[in-house]
């Protein structure tokens, strides 16, 4: 396809070339295995020349009137609104997404471009008080300078979107690294889009590799200040460790175990909606999705043979078709990782009141119960199509069983008082929680965000430009100070 073929490659200090590295990355179609392109990588002293074009071209981008950098942004929504389709066809084609996951990721990339617009006047600074007397405390807000960003490729498109835009917004240059399962999505794509806006050359360059060639080469290296990674919580470990190490900021948004709580008042089939939507969105690849679903067990039997009958009308198949609900998973270890999963669970004594099927990267949809309390599977992230149903016998044992993960990023809690909802939802160690709504959602202007094992910081919003800007103090002394020596 061409347009994968025109965006395969490096995009260096405005440049688009070859990578130097000795292998390729070969871009494919997960569903029919359709060789989409093949990229050279990016060796790490191709690295270091994206890092220092960034840096070089940052000077002059942190001073521009943030106004003139508005305009950049504005342009670059237009032409995601005028390119909406063929973006959806390529999120189809390099991702598996559906039909209906390409134009939600759409419309949320758009709805967080134009919240970067706003974001460009927004940091502002303060002038404090001081104990001396004629002394004059300014407090500035400015930019970090340099952000790496390494995305997912889940949603890689808006994820990447999602640093990128507000990074440049707030007078910062970028160095992105897209996941190598989708590269021309969550990359050379977005580069292109920013390129046609007008951005000038060298605040967003685009290095398409992996860590067998560069090692840590990205996180080490002196330019960036700040690091936003998201993906799972292994990989974000080490990305803050040698962060730490380097004395650089990191911004990680991980993985994910939700609860979505139904209680005995709620109204179930609303919640049967709700939790097959928040399970079973983009084949369950999604760091938000409610891998859990608790449910009291004065409704268990009603619930569950609703939710059931839902999922196994799912359609399943090729993802370009309009009506696919189900498409396929983003490589073959990941779908026989979920198949192994579900297999060890059944084998453990779980029972399966759906068994999904595998062919190629296809997973058909599986619901789990009878899991026994200590079961693996109920503490770890599933990145797939499978559900698990927990009853709990009152509201502490379902805040219990919501707690007992080591993760904590979403959660849903679905009953007929929003009050009780909201007391439950103070209760339960998450980031996010939604009453009466599924687990799966990003705002552009509310904080985003998870706890333990789930990532530090926050991003959208104001909780931007904490990410990507620092404080300078600049004091004035208008009168003359008194020095003891």
């Amino acid at each position: 396809m061409s347009f994968f073929t025109d965006l395969a490659h490096q995009y260096i200090d405005g440049e688009w070339r070859p990578g130097k590295g000795s292998w390729d990355i070969i871009d494919f179609n997960p569903y029919n295995g359709e060789k989409l392109a093949s990229i050279t990588v990016a060796t790490a002293d191709e690295v270091d020349q994206a890092y220092r074009s960034a840096q070089d071209a940052q000077r002059a981008w942190g001073d521009t009137n943030p106004y003139a950098r508005r305009t950049v942004l504005e342009r670059a929504l237009r032409i995601v609104e005028e390119r909406e389709s063929e973006i959806g066809d390529a999120i189809v084609a390099e991702l598996g997404g559906t039909r209906l996951k390409a134009a939600f990721e759409l419309h949320l990339a758009k709805e967080f471009l134009r919240e970067s617009v706003q974001l460009a006047l927004r940091p502002t600074g303060q002038i404090l008080p001081s104990p001396t007397e004629g002394k004059e405390n300014r407090v500035y807000r400015v930019p970090v300078g340099v952000v790496g960003v390494i995305s997912p490729f889940n949603f890689p498109f808006l994820l990447s979107l999602k640093s990128v835009a507000p990074a440049l917004a707030l007078g910062n240059a970028v160095v992105l690294k897209p996941h190598q399962n989708t590269p021309v999505c969550g990359g050379t794509l977005v580069a292109k889009v920013f390129e046609e806006a007008g951005l000038p050359a060298g605040l967003l360059n685009v290095v398409i590799t992996d860590i067998a060639e560069i090692g840590d080469a990205l996180l080490e290296h002196p330019v960036p200040q700040v690091i936003s990674f998201t993906g799972s919580d292994k990989v974000g470990r080490h990305v803050a460790t040698v962060c730490a190490a380097n004395l650089k900021r990191a911004v990680l948004e991980l993985g994910g175990n939700s609860a979505l709580i139904v209680l005995d008042d709620a109204d179930l089939d609303y919640a049967v909606d709700a939790a097959v939507f928040s399970r079973y969105v983009h084949q369950g690849q999604v760091c938000m999705a409610a891998n859990r679903i608790l449910v009291d067990r004065t409704v268990e039997k009603e619930f569950t043979e609703k939710f059931v009958a839902k999922v196994a009308s799912l359609p399943v198949g090729d993802p370009a078709a309009p009506g696919t609900v189900i498409g396929p998973l983003i490589n073959s270890s990941q779908a026989e990782a979920i198949s192994s999963l579900v297999e060890q669970a059944v084998a453990a004594g779980a029972t399966a009141l759906l068994h999904g099927r595998t062919e190629g990267n296809l997973v058909s949809p599986s619901v789990l119960t009878g899991l026994a309390a200590d079961s693996p599977v109920l503490s770890q992230e599933i990145f797939g199509p499978v559900a698990l149903i927990v009853p709990f016998d009152g509201e502490d044992e379902a805040v219990r069983i919501a707690n007992d993960t080591p993760y904590g990023l979403s959660g849903a809690v679905h009953t007929g008082d929003i009050e009780r909802g909201v007391r439950i939802g103070h209760r339960i160690h998450t980031g996010m929680i939604h009453i009466n709504d599924g687990t799966v959602h990003d705002e552009p202007i509310v904080p985003f965000g998870g706890e333990k094992s789930s990532g530090l910081g926050r991003l959208n919003g104001d909780a931007m430009a904490e990410a990507f800007t620092t404080q300078k103090w600049i004091s004035v002394q208008h009168g003359r100070s008194q020095f003891p020596f």
